[in-house]
């Protein structure tokens, strides 16, 4: 790949055009004037591919999220030094909810409820709307419900409509509508943008009134399609119990910027760590402070609360220029500190010769792995979580070898708390970080701490990663682009394909 690098001064910020404050208004008046059930959660629609995609909803007891001023959930903890350590382990020994007060009262929840939904489609030039049957949420998977919808158009724009109704013979409630775009066929070269974030604290809003504001922004690009990387909610101090690892979902995709996006854009979703359990976690971690929640339960809470098919790693196709890996890091991951080799492993061996299999046989121009974690870094080297770090070397070479023996491949990775671009020194492989949510996230890396060896570039901030794939002037290129959290375009980097 021939490459070309620039950077940008994030230079005056800009004010976001649409007022989410003033739509979230006027749809709540709307449910209130229709009546329960509510979607307050929004619809998220994912999985997409040139023929299909999933449309998730969730019916809500209220038209909106609870008040941020009401009283909290608190713990209470027994702490004991831990051997060998300076540091203290803290066992959970109760949930303390408020007087008269259950996880569905406490503030920024969304409760769910009970009922119908059904979806409806059409292209979006198109008069003829398609439905599913009627079904009901299901009360053991927080009252959700996901619809695979088959047999769509190539390359075409898509308007959905998800309705809902208290019981069958009850008043429908408002519905909710939403657009997204299938992909174009492997043989047709295609323009496609996507985008790219992770690090979604929910202390780390920056957005006046609630919210964040990079999704304004990625609007603003048009995106064909969105990848979430993971962390998209940090379980670990507050999921205590299953009920208060959901109100981690209710409460962030509650918030207005979230539901507008989502309803707008297809994404795919990666879970990590702060998604799956809690920090650095792998399946036979032991630990007492995350009181009853499992990592377990945490598997199945992602499973219910995005769109999600058989398999959290998979393959997507976007025409015939672009090709896109999303990989699965912890439901097959050894422990950290068992002792590297042949042996350890973070992807497990079934989804890494997938990975290898899938990738040789396709004939896309450009590959793009979408990790949750690095494969380049650099990384701090107290961390041993990922396969830049010295924990997962022999696993992390084997991946870098490989992806850089192949034409037009790199890496979009999440996790890491800052942007770059990196190379491998060793083998040439070529990563981008998107970087954290917002400014608030932002740390883990001094900016004056460039590695000439690995960084092309280098940014301790927050916002989001941006690619477009297109032909100019009849070659087809891949340009990445890093954006802060106002939307502006902090660098540059354009690969031209081989």
């Amino acid at each position: 790949m021939k490459r070309a690098s620039r950077a940008f001064s994030t230079g005056t910020e800009v004010i976001a055009v649409v007022t989410l404050a003033l739509l979230t208004l006027c749809a709540a008046a709307a449910d209130a004037a229709a009546g329960p059930p509510y979607q307050a959660s929004g619809i998220k629609i994912g999985e997409v591919t040139d023929t299909s995609a999933i449309v998730w909803t969730r019916l809500t007891r209220n038209a909106k999220r609870n008040s941020s001023d009401l009283p909290m959930v608190t713990f209470t903890y027994e702490e004991k030094e831990d051997k060998g350590s300076k540091n203290k382990r803290r066992k959970v020994l109760s949930v303390n909810y408020p007087p008269g007060m259950t996880v569905a009262d406490i503030r920024d929840a969304v409760p769910g409820a009970p009922g119908q939904v059904r979806v409806l489609c059409k292209p979006e030039r198109g008069d003829e709307w398609r439905s599913t049957e009627w079904q009901s949420v299901d009360p053991e998977r927080d009252f959700t419900r996901q619809f695979p919808l088959n047999d769509l158009q190539r390359d075409t724009e898509y308007r959905v409509r998800v309705q809902c109704r208290a019981s069958e013979n009850a008043p429908e409630g408002r519905a909710l509508e939403g657009w997204f775009r299938t992909a174009p066929v492997a043989d047709t070269p295609a323009r496609v943008v996507f985008t790219v974030s992770t690090g979604q604290g929910y202390p780390s809003q920056d957005r006046p009134g609630g919210g964040y504001k990079i999704y304004a922004e990625m609007l603003k690009l048009n995106p064909s399609f969105f990848a979430h990387t993971g962390d998209i909610v940090y379980y670990d101090k507050l999921a205590k119990s299953l009920g208060l690892a959901r109100y981690h979902w209710q409460r962030t995709y509650g918030l207005p910027t979230n539901v507008e996006f989502h309803r707008r854009v297809g994404s795919y979703f990666i879970k990590d760590d702060h998604d799956t359990w809690q920090n650095d976690c792998w399946p036979t971690m032991k630990r007492e402070n995350m009181g009853t929640f499992t990592f377990e339960q945490g598997q199945a809470v992602f499973l219910e609360q995005v769109p999600m098919g058989d398999l959290t790693y998979r393959t997507y196709r976007w025409g015939k220029d672009l090709q896109i890996w999303l990989v699965e890091g912890r439901d097959y991951r050894s422990a950290n500190d068992d002792p590297d080799g042949p042996d350890k492993t973070i992807w497990g061996e079934e989804q890494k010769a997938w990975f290898k299999r899938t990738v040789r046989e396709s004939d896309a121009t450009f590959r793009v792995l979408i990790s949750p974690t690095p494969l380049v870094g650099p990384d701090r080297e107290k961390k041993h979580d990922n396969h830049s770090n010295k924990d997962f070397a022999y696993e992390g070479n084997e991946l870098r070898r490989f992806i850089a023996d192949q034409k037009n491949m790199v890496v979009v990775c999440g996790d890491r708390h800052w942007q770059y671009v990196s190379v491998d020194p060793v083998t040439g492989a070529r990563e981008y970080s998107c970087g954290p949510v917002s400014h608030k996230h932002a740390g883990g890396w001094k900016q004056e701490d460039f590695v000439p060896s690995h960084h092309r570039y280098l940014n301790v901030v927050g916002g989001f990663l941006a690619a477009t794939v297109e032909r100019i002037d009849g070659k087809p290129t891949l340009t990445f682009r890093h954006y802060s959290p106002d939307g502006a375009m902090l660098h540059e980097d354009r690969l031209v394909a081989e």
